[in-house]
């Protein structure tokens, strides 16, 4: 019985230390998500990040708070013989990646720990040992890796549905719930059905065009599997939303609700 009581009472010191470690990250996140950046910190993200220029005001504070977070919470790691990660370098990353967290239930990105930057392209092996050249990655034990050169091209030009980071926290998104599978965390049975009916529909379509010679609105690297569709999807949802709707209107009206935004009123 004593081993009994011990046991006990080792369980309920963890779990209201877990408590209590729970209750300070929740105080410090409603701290960081009052705070804000400066018109000049501002200028500098649209700079580099054009659809930043785009968000509602509506959302632009939560956005903001999220950034805080993000930056307080994740590590960034200078890459590849670049010196420093600098402050308007996290900025713009975590305006980037924070943007498919406002207006929606989300966790923060619970699993991801490290922000890995490379001043531009870089070579990383794949499983099979082989050499390839990468503009990012998304580590499903807690990274994504990103080439500077890579977040400041595709942040600058918001209209050709290109978007390294956009794309590398999609599937930060996707592996979520442990399966790069393109099908993110949804609400219920119901939503997972109406999921894999537009998408798979649309990613056996997607290839047929593809395989056709057409030219597609989204970039054809999608039609490598389902979840790169969907990272690729995502960056044609807030870059070339009009194109998308017209082209893809299921698809669009999935990710509208997925992500609860509707790029095509934000002017």
């Amino acid at each position: 019985m004593t081993s009994i009581y011990l046991i006990l009472s080792v369980v309920l010191l963890l779990a209201a230390g877990f408590a209590a470690q729970a209750a300070i990250i929740r105080s410090r996140r409603k701290k960081w998500m009052r705070m804000r950046f400066s018109d000049k910190d501002r200028q500098a993200i649209e700079r580099d990040f054009a659809v930043f220029s785009r968000i509602p005001s509506t959302l632009r504070d939560e956005l903001e708070g999220l950034m805080h977070v993000f930056i307080y919470e994740k590590s960034f790691e200078a890459c590849g013989g670049m010196e420093s990660v600098t402050k308007h370098m996290q900025h713009v990353i975590a305006a980037q990646a924070c943007l498919l967290l406002v207006n929606r239930q989300h966790d923060f990105y619970r699993k991801l720990r490290s922000v890995l930057l490379y001043p531009s392209a870089y070579k990383a092996r794949n499983e099979h040992g082989q050499q390839h050249v990468r503009l990012g990655e998304s580590w499903g034990s807690g990274s994504v890796v990103l080439a500077w050169e890579s977040v400041v091209a595709g942040g600058k030009n918001q209209q050709d549905g290109s978007h390294v980071t956009l794309h590398e926290f999609a599937h930060q998104l996707d592996q979520a719930d442990g399966a790069a599978d393109g099908v993110p965390e949804l609400a219920g049975a119901g939503s997972y059905r109406q999921w894999s009916r537009v998408f798979g529909h649309a990613f056996e379509r997607f290839q047929k065009k593809l395989d056709q010679g057409r030219r597609t609105v989204i970039d054809p690297y999608g039609a490598t599997n389902p979840a790169e569709f969907f990272a690729v999807a995502t960056e044609t949802f807030y870059e070339k939303p009009k194109q998308l709707s017209e082209h893809y209107p299921e698809v669009y009206q999935e990710l509208r609700e997925y992500y609860r935004v509707d790029p095509l009123k934000w002017g």
